[in-house]
């Protein structure tokens, strides 16, 4: 099934929370916090400005994002829970470290 936000909206897929702390110690569900971090798999077509223009977002497909803690909407598409929020409860997006080439 396809699925497309309507104008400011996105529809993003939440990185899978880590299973270990950083000492090693295994973290069981029911403790876990759900992550703040995730991918966005597809984006509205933006709101109209004061003078009738359509604003595109400035996040698109693809990007690694960081939202609140309490943002967005869950729901379940084709078996897959995923969040729907607004532009406005992103809290930025994450610059993907580049590798070094070697010289």
């Amino acid at each position: 099934m396809g699925f497309r936000p309507l104008h400011d909206r996105v529809l993003v897929r939440r990185v899978t929370a880590e299973e270990k702390s950083k000492g090693g110690i295994i973290i069981p569900d029911t403790a876990k916090e759900k992550p703040q971090e995730g991918e966005v798999i597809s984006v509205g077509s933006g709101t109209l400005n004061d003078k009738g223009e359509l604003r595109a977002l400035d996040v698109k497909a693809g990007d690694r994002i960081l939202f609140g803690k309490w943002s967005g909407t869950e729901v379940k598409l084709d078996g897959e829970e995923l969040l729907i929020m607004k532009e406005s409860d992103i809290m930025g997006i994450l610059d993907t470290p580049s590798v070094a080439k070697a010289a």
